[in-house]
């Protein structure tokens, strides 16, 4: 795994082949982990933390966007190494616990064969099976994050998953918005995210976001948006992404 790549003085970002993952540096000397990628990473995760000067001990939060195994798959190892929280929209909660089963995305054709290309990728990777993980705080709209040295707004953005949230940080007008949002290869185009469990759920909340004044955007898969983000979301078209 590369080296964290730095966003902004307290945001770095660790590129996985899928799913990003993004370590925040807290003001107690802590970090907090926005998603955890595939099951198998903790340990990259946690070299990541070492490169930034951190220990185990020092993750204090991961927060879980949604509930897909690209994101929580390695939330339950990273939790019992570090004695972090988790923490999770509450629709979503019991899918990450194990307790309900995971609803499957609604595919258009355009998305279908990409669906079966990442599914049968992630087989052939060797993947450890997924462990569910507890929820230590299930989260809502319009809740705030403790300890960020921010403010840090708690936004319910369902479609994606009937529990996803993002992550919106007015001051650094930064924000994590899982998987509604995503960059195309050429990071200067904003998408809808694909694979979606109700496709006009997820227009709604990517026109909720795209409304909001940010200049970052720190995407779970494609390029961040390092700047001049909301020209950018204005500009999408997510109504016909993926048909």
């Amino acid at each position: 795994m590369d080296a964290p790549t730095e966003i902004t003085s307290t945001v770095w970002q660790l590129p996985f082949p899928v799913g990003h993952v993004y370590l925040v540096a807290l003001p107690d000397g802590g970090y907090a982990l926005v998603d955890t990628g595939i099951p198998g990473s903790a340990p990259a995760v946690l070299d990541a933390l070492a490169a930034l000067g951190g220990r185990p001990e020092q993750l204090r939060q991961i927060v879980l966007t949604h509930c897909h195994v690209d994101h929580m798959g390695s939330a339950a190892d990273l939790a019992a190494a570090t004695g972090a929280r988790v923490l999770a929209g509450a629709l979503d909660a019991p899918y990450i616990r194990g307790t309900a089963p995971e609803p499957a995305p609604v595919l258009t054709p355009a998305e279908r064969s990409l669906h079966e290309r990442v599914m049968a990728d992630l087989a052939a990777s060797g993947m450890p099976a997924l462990r569910p993980a507890e929820v230590d705080t299930v989260l809502h709209d319009g809740d705030t994050l403790d300890g960020w040295g921010e403010p840090v707004r708690v936004l319910h953005v369902p479609g994606h998953t009937p529990g996803g949230i993002a992550l919106h940080l007015p001051e650094s007008r930064l924000l994590f918005p899982g998987d509604l949002i995503a960059t195309a290869p050429d990071g200067r185009h904003a998408v809808l995210g694909p694979f979606n469990v109700a496709r006009e759920e997820a227009v709604a909340s990517f026109r909720r976001l795209a409304a909001l004044d940010v200049d970052t955007v720190c995407v779970p898969h494609g390029v961040p948006l390092r700047t001049g983000a909301r020209e950018v979301l204005a500009a999408a078209t997510p109504e016909s992404d993926w048909r």
